[in-house]
């Protein structure tokens, strides 16, 4: 009998402990909002981006470490430079030789249009010779027909006149040429000219590739990952570095397709994370996906995965982020509270502990 005694004090004694247990559970347990508030489970993220070269080659530099927070335009590595700075060299070489290239080029059209000045001066000559042969021509007919001239001096003069008529014709056919030997020089001017734009773009995108050697911070964030070391040799586009944009950071939950219709874009959240509890981060609904989806299983248990669920983002103040960068941490879990009315007041658990 005594040993039974003991068996139901001690079944009083568990009963007893499990029931202060699940009171000082209770006590503890935080008092979540009402029905007119619905939560989602998610992880702080951010806009990470990723750091690389434009051109292939070999690493020179890197000038910062993981954990370093950088600014925008920040110079964070260095690729090595030498045989583009060879490149340029040469483009500077052909470049000047262009300019050589165009300098005679525009000589030669001087010559050129000397050359027609002087068979136009010729031809002008030629043509006042012929004019006065044509005229002692005439007078010599007149007085040939009067007998005070003999044929053999109208023989001669006829000579004369086809003569200086050879002579203009070859005179015009120089003026012809010469024009036409302008236009090449011109044509050479052009092409010449070409010449020298190509080089000088070769000069210019060189220059460009040596500008994009030096890596620079697209945007304020901090170094998460060096990807690659000094010395190694990577190709064509590259990783050297992956950033996170602490300005740009949200968590991604998920809502049953029940309560999504009554959500709207810009509506306040509230955020507490896992990790501390007892601050609560202000938030804006950024994003509603369209489509409905299995909840991921990372995200919720089983029996909820079975609803089909919203993709919802919400996004964090970015100058309240700027005040508290140094704190700002990725991959946090923690829980979203998004009112379902927007005359709701929020309760005294989720009033903010984070000013904006």
């Amino acid at each position: 009998m005594f040993p039974r005694r003991r068996l139901w004090w001690g079944v009083a004694a568990v009963t007893v402990a499990v029931g202060v247990a699940i009171a000082l559970w209770m006590t503890r347990k935080p008092a979540w909002p009402g029905p007119g508030f619905v939560h989602g489970n998610g992880r702080v993220e951010a806009t990470e981006i990723d750091v690389a070269a434009r051109l292939g080659g070999r690493v020179s530099e890197i000038m910062v470490n993981e954990g370093d927070f950088v600014e925008a335009g920040q110079p964070l590595a260095q690729m090595q430079v030498e045989m583009l700075d060879a490149q340029r060299a040469e483009a500077r070489a052909q470049s000047r030789q262009a300019g050589h290239a165009v300098t005679s080029a525009e000589a030669e059209v001087v010559a050129r249009q000397g050359d027609t000045s002087a068979a136009r001066a010729l031809a002008g000559q030629r043509r006042s010779e012929l004019d006065a042969a044509e005229k002692r021509l005439a007078r010599t007919e007149t007085l040939t027909r009067d007998g005070v001239k003999s044929r053999q001096e109208l023989d001669d003069d006829r000579a004369t006149v086809r003569g200086a008529e050879a002579a203009l014709l070859g005179a015009e056919a120089r003026v012809s040429a010469a024009q036409a030997a302008i236009q090449a020089a011109q044509s050479q001017v052009i092409g010449a000219g070409s010449g020298l734009a190509v080089t000088e773009a070769s000069i210019a995108r060189v220059e460009a590739d040596i500008t994009d050697t030096l890596l620079r911070s697209p945007r304020s964030g901090r170094v998460q990952y060096r990807i690659a070391q000094p010395g190694e040799v990577i190709p064509s586009g590259g990783k050297v570095l992956n950033l996170v944009d602490l300005g740009d950071v949200y968590m991604t939950f998920f809502l049953p397709e029940t309560v999504v219709g009554k959500l709207a874009l810009g509506s306040d959240v509230r955020i507490v994370l896992d990790a501390a509890p007892e601050y609560v981060i202000p938030a804006k609904l950024t994003y509603i996906s369209s489509t409905a989806q299995f909840t991921p299983k990372a995200v919720e248990t089983a029996s909820e995965r079975q609803k089909l669920m919203f993709r919802v983002k919400a996004q964090i103040d970015p100058d309240l982020l700027r005040k508290h960068q140094t704190l700002v941490k990725t991959g946090v879990p923690g829980v979203a509270w998004v009112k379902l009315e927007a005359s709701a007041d929020w309760p005294a658990k989720l009033e903010l502990s984070i000013a904006k």
